[in-house]
């Protein structure tokens, strides 16, 4: 039950947005990043700047490096993990 409260809280704070819009639809404070294995199973998340500090989401970043560099397909931050890995990180993070 716990791990399903952690579950809903971490869909809360992240603005899900299906459509790819420009950095321009980003609220003040937050970022947008990708999240999925490969290019089908992408979705778009915002997530709060301050998340960048924070040593779970900065492991999240070096795999992301790891397989992209700086060179992201998206044009937006990639993070390369499953939806669930990313939702158990963003729910710790809180």
């Amino acid at each position: 039950m716990t791990f399903l409260r952690s579950f809903l809280g971490a869909k809360q704070i992240m603005r899900r947005r299906e459509s790819s819009s420009s950095a321009s639809s980003t609220p003040r404070g937050f970022m947008a990043v990708y999240v999925g294995e490969n290019d089908q199973k992408r979705k778009r998340y915002v997530v709060p700047v301050s998340y960048l500090n924070q040593p779970l989401f900065q492991e999240l970043l070096s795999k992301s490096e790891e397989e992209f560099g700086f060179d992201h397909p998206t044009g937006g931050l990639t993070i390369p993990c499953h939806e669930s890995l990313f939702f158990t990180v963003t729910s710790q993070i809180r």
